[in-house]
């Protein structure tokens, strides 16, 4: 019994942390024709699967990259001036700072685009760039898939459980992946605040790459409370916008 309540667990939580996955996979495929992103999302999100599966069967080398392979005090900079943590620099902290770097770049660029109204010129000139666009989801799956790994040897004994919790998540993620894309596609102001949770979390990622701890629970939490009010935002304006239409043909009528 005690198998279950770990795999319920663990697939909530995967499911959970894939959320940010889904959300930079549905952005990228944006850029690439519409007959080309329904086949970008199921191969980032295959890639994404087999890179989880592949970090779970190599558990003595992942729990390895925790180790410190340097010290930042060897450098030069005073032991005073640095924590344990913070001076000690292992793989992992390395993967996630070059991770959370990426994602704040990459999700810069996205809004400076659609701030300066290059976005549809950006999208026809990178029409043709699958390959990149796959490269890039496959190099943010590798950061995404190690926190996740991580997360499920945390909270799973048996190795057949985590594996099939992340089977179960990704495959939740395959089906509802194209909605939310569609859905993010159809509202601009969510694509904004999607690219807004991606600096945050690159931030975060960063913030672990130099050994300081943030509870992810007050990230989602933000996140959470942000898309509230957002959904809330554009119900306002659907009603805003129905009852401007019905005033005018009001308005034509009495005319």
């Amino acid at each position: 019994m005690e198998w279950l309540i770990a795999l319920i667990a663990l697939t909530a939580m995967e499911i959970v942390l894939g959320i940010d996955n889904i959300v930079f996979i549905a952005i990228l495929a944006d850029r690439l024709p519409k007959h080309q992103q329904p086949r970008a999302r199921r191969l980032g999100l295959s890639a994404a699967l087999i890179t989880r599966i592949l970090l779970l069967l190599t558990l003595s080398w992942v729990l390895g990259l925790s180790e410190p392979v340097f010290l930042l005090s060897q450098l030069g900079i005073p032991e005073t001036w640095l924590q344990a943590e913070i001076d000690e620099v292992s793989l992992r902290d390395l993967i996630l700072l070059v991770g959370g770097l990426f994602l704040i770049w990459k999700s810069v660029h996205e809004i400076h685009a659609k701030v300066e109204g290059h976005e549809e010129g950006a999208k026809v000139s990178k029409a043709s760039s699958f390959a990149g666009v796959l490269a890039q989801i496959a190099i943010l799956d590798i950061v995404f898939s190690l926190d996740s790994v991580i997360t499920a040897v945390g909270m799973a004994r048996q190795l057949w459980v985590m594996i099939v919790a992340i089977v179960i998540a990704v495959g939740v993620m395959l089906v509802f992946a194209g909605a939310i894309s569609g859905f993010v596609q159809r509202h601009p102001t969510l694509k904004m605040l999607a690219l807004s949770f991606l600096i945050l979390i690159g931030v975060m990622l960063v913030a672990e790459g130099i050994g300081t701890h943030i509870d992810k629970g007050y990230i989602y939490f933000a996140m959470a409370f942000a898309l509230g009010v957002e959904v809330l935002n554009l119900k306002v304006g659907r009603h805003s916008h129905e009852d401007g239409t019905e005033g005018m043909e009001a308005v034509s009528k009495v005319q």
